[in-house]
């Protein structure tokens, strides 16, 4: 059974930086891409960044190409996102999902079956 556990959100203010963990288990790691999502106050869930199971492909939706940058470390089972220069509107809940395929980085929710219970991070203004 895979399993995605998420850590590193927080309380911030506008400008800061947060770093987010997710630590992978059940499954070899490294044959599979990761992602990052995101759900704010009243919003739909959306795409932030995926990165591919090798780290050599990675994508990012257009409101945080810049300051986030996705990585993993495929020894450690773990994947990260760097936040700089958070905005309030930057606040959600952050997920980290997985596929079932490995196929580059996917930004398509509806291509990843496995999910964290998420880690909130709120930046204020």
């Amino acid at each position: 059974q895979v399993q995605l556990v998420e850590s590193g959100g927080g309380l911030v203010h506008s400008g800061a930086s947060l770093k987010l963990s997710c630590f992978s288990s059940g499954r070899t790691f490294s044959k599979y891409p990761m992602g990052w999502f995101r759900q704010g106050p009243r919003k739909d869930r959306e795409f932030v960044a995926a990165i591919s199971s090798s780290g050599g492909s990675t994508s990012y939706a257009r409101f945080v190409k810049g300051r986030f940058v996705i990585s993993r470390d495929n020894g450690k089972n773990a994947t990260y996102l760097q936040m700089n220069s958070l905005k309030p509107e930057d606040t959600a809940v952050y997920y980290c999902a997985t596929p079932s395929l490995d196929f580059g980085a996917p930004v398509d929710a509806r291509e990843y079956s496995y999910w964290g219970q998420g880690t909130e991070v709120t930046v204020s203004s």
